[in-house]
């Protein structure tokens, strides 16, 4: 009596291969887009530290070049005080930004990849973080007594990320 041997044909393992290869194909297709989404939460932390950190360097700067910087009595607009700078007016008054001193110096700043550095210049800190972040900062009247400051800041995956904050003429 002839034992029967126990195998697999050619036909099954054809098979199982296919079957094999349609599962791996399903998962790496799920888990493909997750991994590149996955990124993103950390692009928005740095974003936000850096759009913070921005901020609080503006808003640590006096409301206008015409105001008193010791803490003067009057305000610009004022009566018998100096006209705070005009609307069209707003943005540096021939200063590098080191030297900025009031919000409005801030206006149409621009900043992208080793051009982003804190107040100080100290780029070779941050340099590597930044590299693929861009900045921008538009600065306008919200009313007579105060400016709207508006951070956009955009990540290495195109997402923009938008700081916004209001700086009194009090």
């Amino acid at each position: 009596m002839l034992k029967r041997m126990a195998g697999v044909t050619l036909i099954e393992l054809v098979i199982g291969i296919v079957v094999l290869a349609i599962s791996l194909t399903i998962v790496t297709s799920v888990l493909g887009p997750l991994a590149i989404k996955s990124v993103d939460p950390w692009h928005q932390v740095r974003a936000a530290e850096l759009g913070q950190s921005l901020m609080n360097e503006i808003l640590a700067k006096s409301f206008d070049e015409q105001s008193s910087r010791s803490g003067g009595l009057l305000r610009c607009n004022e009566a018998g005080a100096s006209a705070c700078t005009a609307s069209i007016s707003l943005g540096p008054d021939s200063e590098t930004r080191a030297q900025f001193d009031d919000v409005d110096d801030f206006h149409n700043l621009d900043l992208s990849g080793n051009a982003i550095n804190n107040i100080f210049g100290d780029d070779a800190r941050m340099e590597n973080i930044y590299r693929a972040y861009r900045v921008q900062v538009q600065v306008s009247y919200d009313s007579v007594l105060t400016k709207r400051i508006v951070i956009r800041i955009t990540t290495p995956t195109g997402d923009v990320v938008e700081f916004a904050a209001i700086k009194g003429n009090w």
